[in-house]
């Protein structure tokens, strides 16, 4: 299996991914700039976390245009899946993608802290080695993590069972509570149609090791592996 990770210019966590989805597969990820134009023979194509291009103009909209993400919309449309965390979700509904938005907090303040997520569909590559209801630890860092659908739109991510993740309390509950940033209906990942593509604000690789204070991400990297080898 061969993967690789987009790089821009603000990039902060795509050394996180490298190590942890490294860790799983045995051998590190390529890193692949955001100028370039074509990409070598990928089966798992991941968009890190991070503050591209500054966040300007809205968060993801100036890397969704960089040469790089033409040829990532490509292989996606192809077939090729696609992991976007934090910034790389914002990139992905930029590029249409996954739908909907990621606009400010509700409370318009940086939230950086772990977060209680309940898997709501074990049935894709990315979350296959999790059970349904779950729970999990990740953290979350982000200013503009509110997703937002329109009330079509959404219906439809119900009927195909697209969304992933759902922010909930220890306990499992979702709730409002548990809600870091106003999200709609508490989400907090969604996947494509055909399951081939997923964005979710939650970065699974900062609890991916035992010294990192926890290792509930690590599944979805392990998952990953196992689907895609």
């Amino acid at each position: 299996m061969k993967a690789g990770i987009i790089v821009f210019p603000g990039s902060n966590c795509d050394r996180d991914i490298q190590v942890a989805l490294g860790q799983s597969l045995d051998s590190l990820p390529d890193m692949i700039w955001h100028r370039e134009a074509t990409l070598p023979d990928l089966d798992l194509i991941v968009v890190p976390g991070g503050f591209s291009y500054g966040d300007y103009l809205r968060s993801g909209a100036m890397a969704a245009h960089s040469p790089a993400m033409r040829e990532v919309v490509a292989r996606a449309k192809a077939g090729v899946p696609v992991l976007a965390i934090c910034n790389g979700f914002q990139i992905l509904t930029e590029c249409g993608l996954l739908p909907g938005i990621l606009m400010p907090n509700t409370d318009l303040k940086f939230v950086c802290r772990d977060v209680f997520l309940r898997v709501e569909n074990p049935s894709t590559p990315f979350t296959h080695h999790y059970e349904d209801g779950e729970v999990i630890r990740v953290p979350v860092a982000h200013h503009d993590g509110n997703y937002f659908v329109d009330p079509d739109t959404y219906q439809d991510l119900i009927a195909h069972d697209q969304i992933a993740f759902r922010y909930c309390d220890d306990g499992g509950e979702v709730n409002e509570g548990a809600n870091p940033n106003g999200s709609l209906d508490n989400i907090a990942g969604v996947v494509n149609r055909d399951r081939t593509v997923l964005g979710m604000m939650p970065h699974p690789e900062r609890l991916a090791d035992e010294q990192l204070g926890g290792t509930d991400g690590r599944a979805l990297f392990d998952g990953l592996v196992a689907a895609l080898s």
